[in-house]
């Protein structure tokens, strides 16, 4: 047998276990969906599915299943993790990949890189013992400390490894020619980062933002520690629209956390619909990622 042979019969068989990992990366995600959606077809059945996503009252005890409280608690904690978390990781990326010096960077990237291994009910401590009590001294009717905007910041925190990560990855793979490009032609730093460097990373930072969303909407322990675990609709308590952020909620997730251990029936079905919800829900914003990333590259 040749060297040739060899190569190509080599080159076959990895081709062949790369196929085979992708299809049953492909199927795992298959079979999970197809599990799920069983488990929930008795809720979706006997409750409908628009009854569930649109009804804002969660009452398994006297067999009321809406759901719509916890998808607008996920949402607008999700949107508050990003205000308030994006900016920091971006500012941080931009920091660690075009200004600073490579024993500072050297120092601070661990750091960041650390909170991605910090467990979930360390975070939520944290919460409890330090944000929620700072909540509470903001003077508005039933502020507890306990809602979302504590567990905005909170989670905004859990996402900033990742964004800040995969931003500086894509600032550094900029070519430098963009770089030497810009200052050459009289730009200064400041401008070169804003005006060429980040339009030209945005596929990669919209992929951060977007692995930041997911990890957003799928936390759990640390939420029901610190976004005070009610199933109400988040609404505001004052005529500040922004008060909102003031008020207690639950996620989709902690919905299921608290509930599942002792659920059976419809209602431990409506909790799998809930799961199904939340599935969907990931699935359009990868999507829509995948949309904005090939509008970014044209």
């Amino acid at each position: 047998m040749t060297f040739g042979t060899k190569r190509a019969g080599t080159q076959k068989i990895m081709r062949t276990v790369l196929l085979v990992s992708a299809l049953t990366s492909v199927l795992i995600v298959v079979l999970i969906f197809v599990f799920t959606v069983g488990r929930a077809a008795p809720a979706f059945h006997e409750i409908g599915i628009w009854k569930m996503v649109s009804d804002t009252t969660w009452r398994p005890g006297s067999g009321e299943f809406g759901i719509l409280a916890m998808i607008a608690g996920s949402g607008i904690v999700t949107l508050g993790a990003v205000l308030l978390g994006v900016p920091l990781a971006l500012g941080s990326a931009v920091f660690l990949a075009e200004i600073a010096p490579e024993w500072i960077a050297g120092a601070v990237r661990p750091s960041i890189e650390l909170l991605a291994g910090i467990p979930s009910v360390v975070y939520g401590l944290f919460g409890m013992a330090v944000i929620v009590p700072v909540v509470r001294t903001i003077p508005a009717p039933g502020n507890a400390g306990y809602g979302v905007l504590s567990a905005s910041v909170v989670l905004a925190v859990m996402i900033l490894p990742t964004v800040t990560s995969i931003s500086e990855l894509a600032i550094r793979s900029v070519p430098a020619e963009y770089r030497e490009g810009s200052l050459a032609l009289g730009a200064t730093k400041w401008e070169t980062v804003r005006r060429v460097l980040i339009p030209a990373a945005k596929p990669g930072i919209v992929s951060a933002v977007i692995l930041g969303l997911g990890r957003a909407l799928g936390e759990t322990v640390a939420m029901i520690m610190v976004i005070g675990n009610s199933a109400i609709l988040p609404a505001a308590s004052t005529g500040n629209p922004l008060s909102i952020f003031l008020s207690r909620a639950r996620t989709l997730t902690g919905n299921i956390a608290v509930e599942i251990s002792y659920a059976t029936g419809v209602h431990e079905s409506a909790l799998f619909a809930t799961g199904v919800v939340l599935f969907v829900l990931i699935m359009l914003i990868n999507s829509l990622a995948a949309l904005l990333l090939k509008k970014g590259v044209r």
